[in-house]
């Protein structure tokens, strides 16, 4: 008896010894390459390039954010402001604070005083890179613990969109700032739902769920995103596993192959980089209204869709890009007409047709799509000279005059005046002191740009917006070519949380509520 007491005494020790333990939870950690090398900053009054903002917008939260998946300031919604009023003459905002905001670590709560700081911060020189788009703003104060007031030197009817979770917007910690210098570059503090943990030289940032975000923990554990310049890199580290989401090529050929392999989902959103060719109104035969037109109608913009991909190079339309704030297609995009093209050029006093020349980039998203339009071009009689020069010698050429046509693609805040201002008011014109990139030298449009930005009624402002696209249409200062979207890569498993239509960092709101299912 007792040896079978024994024996299964000893049966059952061993089935508790080799009963298998539970094996521990494995951290959610979404793994994400962009295109670039590393980061330069990560104070958000600094970052510039798309690879230090994609971070910056994961640490850091505005007074109003673009809702995610959205670059359409239509879909402004609260951010660290639970709501605000705006004056009649949109001079003054109040903004009101929500409560309990923690920033990351031990920096305390979110205060009036730390808006107001930042706010500040963003408008200066000395301390921001993007001092010049709050530069209307006159005063910023803390009305109380959580009370902004801004101030604003002339009305603006779409001043939120520069308190927004973009650039200049971000809020951060006066304290952080304050105790850290220099060194907040490198150790960000934010009230956002990812919190810095370490940065890796040329290998990777690492982020840490905020478990304390104001909307609620986030789903998953961290982000590691890692530098992997090489788009095959990229693309081999991704289908090896190694990667949950990466940036893709811009390629129609890629998406369509992409899709038949079905091993990836694609995402491919707004704002994407429109190009425009920009005609320089102030050489000869360009001087002329009736050239411009000629070449406006020998221009088929429908080819260059084909060429880039319908999916990936959408054609334009207006010269303010589609999805902005006040972007205006009524008028139509210019139609592809060899034979009212002819006939212009003919009227003009060129039966013979005109030589026009122009500088261009070597690069792939430059030349190929200049090839075309010199090809389009050349069956109506005019001769195209282009200059093929490395991409830097092109930037420095078209800002001293020295191209007739200037084929440029950009990425703005999407608001008409940023494209407006920048690209077709005359103070803006190349070799002025106030220059930004206006390739065009257009001035007929300068009233209704200068009014819409002072004008406190933005139905009106919109109206103003309008009315200088169609003098700038009919002037043919520019021809809209097409968009380049944002193109990614990610696995099926990672589920964003909202519909991606558009993101104005060009890279993916990852938020609270993005999840990633078991690998």
């Amino acid at each position: 008896m007792k040896a079978r007491i024994m024996a299964v005494m000893l049966a059952t020790a061993a089935a508790f010894s080799v009963a298998p333990l539970p094996a521990p939870a494995q951290a959610a950690v979404l793994r994400i390459s962009p295109n670039g090398t590393d980061i330069a900053t990560l104070d958000p009054h600094r970052a510039v390039s798309t690879t230090d903002q994609s971070v910056v917008a994961w640490i850091f939260n505005g007074l109003v954010r673009f809702k995610p998946g959205s670059a359409e300031s239509a879909d402004l919604e609260p951010d660290l402001a639970e709501r605000w009023e705006a004056s009649d003459d949109k001079k003054a905002w109040t903004f009101h604070l929500r409560r309990n905001v923690k920033f990351h670590g031990d920096w305390g709560e979110l205060t009036a005083d730390d808006v107001a700081f930042s706010l500040k911060r963003a408008a200066s020189r000395d301390t921001s890179t993007f001092a010049a788009s709050l530069a209307n703003m006159l005063s910023v104060e803390a009305l109380d613990s959580h009370t902004v007031k801004v101030t604003l030197r002339e009305p603006d009817a779409s001043f939120l969109n520069l308190v927004s979770n973009y650039r200049g917007g971000y809020i951060v910690s006066r304290k952080a700032v304050e105790a850290l210098g220099n060194r907040f570059a490198t150790s960000p503090v934010g009230t956002g739902p990812f919190s810095f943990v370490e940065h890796i030289t040329q290998q990777r940032v690492k982020l840490a769920a905020n478990k304390a975000y104001f909307r609620g923990e986030p789903k998953i554990d961290g982000i590691d995103y890692r530098f992997i310049p090489s788009d095959s890199s990229r693309e081999l580290a991704y289908s090896s596993g190694e990667l949950d989401i990466f940036y893709a090529k811009r390629e129609q050929k890629w998406v369509d192959q992409a899709r038949r392999r079905g091993n990836v989902v694609v995402d491919i959103f707004r704002p994407g980089e429109y190009r425009t060719l920009h005609i320089n109104r102030t050489v000869a035969p360009l001087d002329d209204l009736r050239v411009r037109q000629a070449l406006a109608h020998a221009i088929d913009t429908a080819q260059i869709e084909r060429f880039v991909g319908i999916d990936v190079g959408p054609r334009g339309c207006s010269v303010v890009p589609d999805g902005y704030l006040g972007s205006d297609c009524s008028y139509g995009a210019y139609t592809f007409d060899p034979a009212k093209a002819a006939a212009l050029l003919k009227e003009a006093g060129h039966p013979n047709g005109v030589t026009i020349r122009a500088t261009t980039s070597n690069i792939s998203a430059h030349l190929p799509a200049m090839e075309i339009i010199q090809a389009q071009l050349a069956k109506v009689g005019i001769k195209l000279e282009l200059n093929v020069v490395d991409h830097p010698t092109y930037h420095d050429q078209i800002r001293k005059n020295a191209s007739a046509l200037v084929f440029y693609g950009a990425a703005r805040f999407p608001v008409a005046d940023t494209y407006l201002s920048e690209f077709y008011a005359s103070k803006s014109a190349v070799g002025k002191p106030t220059a930004v990139a206006n390739f065009s030298h257009c001035a007929v449009a300068d009233a209704e740009i200068d009014a819409a930005r002072h004008e406190p009624d933005q139905a009106k402002q919109i109206a103003l917006w309008h009315e200088a696209q169609r003098k700038i249409h009919e002037d043919v200062c520019a021809v809209p070519i097409n968009d380049i979207l944002q193109v990614w890569g990610r696995s099926s498993k990672v589920d964003y949380g909202y519909p991606l239509k558009g993101a104005l960092n060009l890279s993916l709101p990852i938020t609270e509520v993005t999840t990633l299912a078991e690998r």
